[in-house]
This record gives structure tokens, C-alpha cells and sequence, in this order.
């Protein structure tokens, strides 16, 4: 990993963490924020930003996710990524809500999850510069992994990330669980 890339991985975490503190619109509670000194991340780690192959799913299939207000959500499975961790094979599902066209959400659980993660999972926001065509390689960086904004308030509704996105190995990478003790 280049020490530009770890730079600008720092340097977006600050920003990250200057907005939780003092963004009206941060997910960290009025209350908790004067003590808020910065969210707990893993450290850089360049094993855990992989090259994935893509599958686009012509016809995505709906998934309706359940979230952490019990209304479920709908969303659909455009796209499929495979890659490889420590020589495994490995995928996970990307998805987009109907007529949104931004960010792919890639939400997702792994062996971290409830240990050093929030316990309802981890999210990821893949932002290709085009479309995606079968067989395109994309850049999947774990180390970009968030806590979604319920993990920090009950007052906000998150999509759990489906079983197909259960990785069965440990992702030391991205957000650690918040503490807001």
C-alpha cells in the first residue's frame, strides 16, 4: 500500500471524524459529542483492498432486507463481486434501491461482526466511474468499511445486511465498533 493512499485514508477518516463532532446532521447524539474524540478504526491494511470480478445481473432479483426498525426495505441485487482473501474465494452482493442510480451498497457481515464491529454489520459504497459489464475488475476496499447510523442512535432505521453478504473470515479492516460511553 502506498504511503499516499494511507495518507488520504487518514485524512478521510479525519474528515469523517470532524464531521461527526460537529455536523448537525452527525449520527453521534447532541449529548455525546463534546466527549466524541474520533470514531476507532483498524489499521491500513493493503490485504484487505482486493481486486473483484464482476457479474452484472441483467434482471436483478429484489432482496428485501430487514432493518433495525423491523420495516423492512426493498432493494435490488444488481451486481455480484468475487475476489479473494488469504487464497479464498469469496462474494459478496451489491445493490442498488429501484431508480437510484448513485453508489452501489454493498452491506455486510464477517467474523469481526459483534466482536470489534458493530453487531448488525459493516456497509460499503462502491462508486464505479461507468456501468459495470460481466468479467469488469473493481477495487473492493474493506478498508472503507463503515458503521451504518444506527450503530451510533437508535433513532435511525439501517438496512442488515442480507445472508448471501455473511463473509465466514475475519475482515480486520475499515470502522471498529463505535463507543459512545
Amino acid at each position: 500500500m502506498s504511503e499516499d493512499y494511507a495518507e488520504r485514508l487518514r485524512a478521510n477518516r479525519r474528515e469523517k471524524d470532524e464531521f461527526f463532532a460537529e455536523h448537525q446532521q452527525s449520527p453521534i447524539p447532541p449529548e455525546h459529542r463534546d466527549d466524541f474524540d474520533g470514531l476507532d478504526y483498524f489499521p491500513p491494511d493493503p490485504d484487505y483492498r482486493v481486486e473483484a470480478t464482476v457479474t452484472v445481473h441483467d434482471e436483478p432479483e429484489p432482496v428485501e432486507m430487514e432493518t433495525t426498525a423491523s420495516n423492512p426495505v426493498r432493494y435490488l441485487r444488481i451486481v455480484t463481486f468475487a475476489f479473494e482473501v488469504d487464497g479464498e474465494e469469496h462474494t459478496l452482493a451489491g445493490y442498488r434501491q429501484e431508480g437510484d442510480d448513485g453508489a452501489i451498497f454493498v452491506p455486510f457481515r464477517d467474523k469481526t461482526t459483534g466482536q470489534q464491529t458493530y453487531h448488525q454489520g459493516r456497509y460499503m459504497e462502491l462508486a464505479p466511474e461507468r456501468d459495470l459489464d460481466d468479467g469488469d475488475t473493481v477495487t473492493v476496499d474493506f478498508n472503507l468499511a463503515y458503521s451504518p447510523f444506527c450503530a451510533y442512535s437508535e433513532t435511525f432505521s439501517c438496512p442488515l445486511p442480507p445472508e448471501e453478504n455473511w463473509l465466514e473470515i475475519v475482515v480486520p479492516a475499515g470502522e471498529r465498533t463505535p463507543d459512545l460511553d
